[in-house]
């Protein structure tokens, strides 16, 4: 993790995305915002972050439909995958993983517990 990270941060409640911006940036991470599913996939579309912090309930695609595209594209497949969500129900997690995400996380997280996970996954960078 020498160079600096890449993380995109999709979600749509204000308060959050500026939250986790700021501890992106204080880690010393490139940011990128989405405000929702389809401003992650115009992101997307020209940006490779090594991480994407990911919401679940979005009013236009969801962050399932996103971590989908995200993990069945040759370009970004080797991004990591965090989900953070309100849903913290077994079965929820249980589906995030299995849509391919790498970790998962339930709102409310405390922020050093949120920046331990991103650290180990940034860690494990599969890339060839």
């Amino acid at each position: 993790m020498n160079q600096t990270s890449k993380v995109l941060i999709v979600d749509d409640e204000p308060n959050i995305l500026l939250s986790l911006d700021l501890l992106m940036r204080k880690e010393g991470h490139e940011v990128f915002i989405a405000r929702n599913g389809i401003e992650a996939l115009e992101i997307l579309e020209s940006k490779v972050p090594d991480l994407v912090l990911l919401d679940i309930m979005m009013p236009d695609v969801d962050g399932y439909q996103i971590c989908r595209y995200i993990k069945s594209t040759e370009r970004l497949k080797h991004a990591r995958v965090l989900f953070l969500s309100a849903k913290g129900k077994e079965t929820d997690i249980r589906i995030g993983m299995e849509m391919g995400a790498d970790a998962y996380m339930t709102k409310p997280f405390s922020t050093r517990a949120l920046g331990l996970k991103v650290k180990e996954l940034l860690l494990l960078d599969l890339r060839p």
